[in-house]
């Protein structure tokens, strides 16, 4: 069988009985819905989805009529034995989320350790993700990364997490919605500083794509004067292993230039005697608080 044959003899697939398949969606072009993903939407028994509406939606689009099931946070603790049932008695069944790939900052993990504790097959059928699509796109290294989604609104919570990633040495994605990604921005300036490497992208795959960078500063700069719209990945480069080793420094630093400034001398006068004293660059020091 030639490479070209094999690769390309299982397009037509029937979905197996007893098995759960996770199944990536479009997370805005409707191109990359694989003829795959589809063959297998149209010929499951049933579509498990986080929003009946939406998938419903997708699937008129491409013609496939199938049963659909809700499965979201709120009620997948009281379907997953009956979705197992189904499952056991030879149903094939996928899960699919409103968009990008199951399981992926959604609770859909929850169903497949079910299944696999029942030693039923689980099989992915791959599609888009937002999180690994802006990670590619950002310049920063790929191999190893943190991902986080939509990180905590509790204060402590939140703080916590931002200096991981302030110390990280891996890039961190973040998810966040318009109407919070310019406190995020904010507070990530204030633990982090803003002259911190990130990549802020916007509307992914869609028709109005955008990418900001370099740094925290200037991406609050490009948005300052725009309302932000659509859902935004955003990835926070991390520190180099030599670089780690400053931080501690800065910290301290930073603590030394609030501390003039409580006694009544400026940012820019604080700051300024603080690089005499380091021999390191006023702005550098000035950027380790915001106004």
């Amino acid at each position: 069988m030639s490479e070209a044959h094999h690769l390309f003899c299982h397009r037509d697939e029937e979905p197996e009985k007893k098995v759960l398949y996770i199944v990536g969606t479009p997370i805005g072009n409707l191109l990359d819905l694989s003829p795959r993903a589809i063959n297998i939407l149209k010929n499951v028994s049933l579509i498990c989805c986080e929003d009946t509406r939406n998938t419903k939606k997708l699937l008129n689009i491409f013609k496939i009529k199938n049963r659909l099931i809700s499965l979201n946070q709120h009620n997948i603790n009281s379907k997953i034995e009956s979705i197992l049932t189904k499952l056991k008695s030879g149903e094939s069944i996928a899960i699919v989320s409103d968009a990008g790939m199951p399981l992926i900052n959604d609770p859909g993990d929850k169903l497949v350790k079910s299944a696999k504790n029942n030693f039923l097959d689980v099989i992915c059928i791959p599609g888009p993700c937002a999180a690994l699509t802006a990670l590619v796109c950002s310049g920063f290294p790929c191999s190893k990364f943190i991902f986080y989604g939509f990180i905590a609104k509790n204060k402590k919570d939140r703080r916590e997490i931002l200096e991981n990633i302030k110390r990280s040495k891996y890039p961190s994605i973040l998810y966040e919605s318009p109407k919070r990604i310019l406190k995020l921005l904010v507070d990530l300036k204030e633990i982090c500083g803003g002259q911190r490497e990130i990549n802020l992208a916007r509307e992914l795959t869609k028709k109005f794509e955008r990418h900001y960078g370099p740094n925290i500063s200037e991406v609050l700069k490009s948005l300052s004067d725009i309302e932000p719209k659509g859902e935004f990945t955003l990835i926070v480069n991390g520190y180099e292993e030599k670089e780690l080793s400053n931080l501690d420094a800065l910290d301290n630093i930073k603590k030394d230039l609030l501390d003039l400034m409580k006694a009544g001398l400026s940012h820019s006068s604080a700051a300024n005697y603080l690089a005499k004293k380091h021999n390191i660059a006023k702005n550098k020091i000035y950027s380790l608080i915001t106004n």
